[in-house]
């Protein structure tokens, strides 16, 4: 049995009278001490699957239905009492903006001992001293000190890796990276993303790796999910998705990616835009940008299906 299993997973918000799918019918599996990239332009959807799997889905939406288990435990079963419990010692999520995630008014140190003494009973003084000994393993320099660092006193890539301290905190068996290297540099982002595999290798977590970047794919993950308009429309290991992508639209993300085009030729722009989940077209919601489309394309949404040994995709055309 897989660590974490996601099946159909459905969200869904009330908007100007209608219910808009932002998270689809979504399934996917992770295994202890792999890596799931889950990949898609901004508005696809990612973030969304990853605050639904922690059941923290902001109104007016909600989680209309699917199941997400846990070691075979169904997290959206549970009582919100014993779901906080999990968050963090189960599954814990490292959020895209550590500037509005952590809170100003307290120092960097005091915020992961609280999760410490929440999660794991210590004392004030064992948890001050776990904070310290988490920021050093994180590669902070003079933990002792920035502990009593607030958040605004931090550079971005520190911030990050207090993030990383926090999620990691307890131990998860699960850890959901939402766009880790957001907004920092490309030194600090090859930073960053070797301290998540270091710690992943070093705790034997799970990781769900969210990003718009189809190279950070590359050199992290072991299977890949592609994400439009809340639904997955392609999923397979990393070298099948790279060598042999079958979706038309994990096609053109791969023509449009400095670095991962290679020898394909000119860089090219996915045409168009994600469309307003309020006004998707009918059938595949790709046909609009799809260079295959055909009229069949609108008849019905494609259902992700197996074209190869391993490797899903959504497409009539495939």
């Amino acid at each position: 049995m897989a660590l974490l299993e996601v099946r159909d997973l459905e969200t869904v918000f009330a908007l100007n009278g209608r219910r808009v799918h932002a998270v689809d019918h979504v399934s996917f599996s992770l295994d202890a001490g792999r890596v799931l990239g889950l990949v898609g332009e901004s508005g696809c959807g990612k973030s969304m699957t990853a605050l639904s799997l922690m059941r923290l889905v902001p109104p007016p939406g909600h989680i209309a239905g699917g199941r997400v288990l846990l070691d075979g435990q169904d997290l959206l079963a549970l009582p919100e009492r014993r779901m906080r419990e999990l968050r963090g010692a189960g599954l814990a999520m490292v959020f895209q903006e550590p500037m509005t995630a952590l809170n100003p008014v307290f120092t960097v140190g005091s915020q992961i001992a609280e999760a410490l003494r929440l999660h794991r009973r210590m004392g004030r003084g064992e948890a001050w001293e776990r904070a310290t000994a988490l920021l050093t393993e994180v590669g902070i320099p003079e933990p002792a000190r920035r502990a009593h660092d607030y958040p605004h006193q931090l550079s971005g890539g520190m911030r990050q890796r207090v993030m990383i301290a926090m999620a990691i905190s307890c131990e998860p068996r699960v850890l959901i990276a939402d766009e880790p290297t957001t907004a920092l540099d490309v030194t600090i982002q090859a930073e960053i993303l070797e301290l998540l595999r270091e710690l992943r290798e070093r705790h034997g977590m799970a990781l769900l790796l969210i990003t718009h970047d189809l190279g950070v794919v590359a050199e992290q993950a072991d299977e890949v999910a592609i994400m439009y308009a809340g639904r997955i429309v392609e999923q397979a290991p990393v070298t099948d998705v790279f060598d042999r992508p079958l979706h038309p639209y994990t096609q053109a993300l791969l023509r449009s990616m400095p670095g991962v085009a290679g020898d394909r030729g000119r860089l090219e722009p996915v045409p168009g835009t994600v469309p307003d989940l309020l006004h998707l077209p009918s059938g595949c919601a790709f046909r609009d940008r799809c260079p295959l489309a055909i009229e069949a394309c609108a008849a019905a949404v494609p259902p992700l299906e197996e074209k190869a040994a391993g490797h899903r995709a959504a497409c009539i055309r495939v």
